[in-house]
């Protein structure tokens, strides 16, 4: 009688630690601009120029402090989409998905690395003083981080939820939580061209899409069995 194989374990960081540590990193960013610490806030884009702009000619050390914590939070972003993908090939996956999230994911983090570099460079002491240079900027900075932001991290938790439903190798609960947060994110660029009040379908993918990432990382296995020789 042969022995069963030896279970085989997935090689590479922790996507669970590095979902955590997206999630504390961009939360603590978000912290020294909100009125959780001290007003003004960071403005919302349904705001008035003559209230986004005074913010960034003033707040330059609080927007500075934000944007360098989002810096690492989405190196770990794109470490986790990475190791997730990865993680899904050593578990048997070979549907497009997989690559769906892969270019969803790299997606968001280079959008959101874009956004960060267009909100320095509102705040450098050089452009700052120049209004219409600083609006133009923080609308780019938002296109790039709002729905750039929610329309690749829909895609990328659609790539990974409909895959591992195939797979059978996450929770249904988590499973169904993905698909209602790509839905979001898909229907969120209607704000930009329809409704300005959809607004609220950014957040609602990136808040409780910490939720499922962070879920992700620790539930998906990283153990298969060898294959026979």
């Amino acid at each position: 009688m042969n022995p069963q194989p030896a279970p085989v374990a997935h090689k590479g960081p922790h996507p669970g630690m590095l979902a955590v540590l997206y999630t504390v990193l961009f939360c603590a960013g978000l912290y020294p601009v909100t009125a959780f610490y001290k007003q003004p806030s960071w403005p919302v884009p349904l705001e008035s120029a003559s209230t986004i702009v005074p913010f960034f000619q003033t707040q330059g050390a609080r927007v500075l402090l934000c944007i360098s914590l989002q810096i690492g939070a989405y190196i770990c972003l794109g470490l986790f989409t990475a190791t997730v993908v990865s993680r899904l090939h050593f578990l048997g996956a070979r549907a497009a998905g997989v690559y769906i999230a892969l270019f969803a994911g790299f997606l968001v983090v280079f959008d959101g690395m874009a956004a960060t570099m267009a909100t320095w460079a509102m705040i450098h002491p050089s452009v700052a003083p120049h209004s219409d240079v600083v609006i133009a900027f923080y609308y780019l900075a938002y296109g790039l981080g709002g729905p750039g932001f929610s329309i690749p991290m829909g895609l990328l938790i659609a790539g990974v939820s409909v895959t591992a439903a195939f797979m059978r190798v996450l929770p249904k609960w988590l499973i169904l939580l993905g698909l209602i947060l790509a839905v979001a994110g898909e229907l969120s660029w209607l704000h930009l061209i329809l409704y300005p009040k959809l607004l609220f379908l950014i957040p609602l993918t990136r808040f409780p899409g910490f939720i499922w990432i962070i879920a992700v990382g620790f539930l998906l296995p990283n153990r298969r069995m060898a294959a026979r020789a």
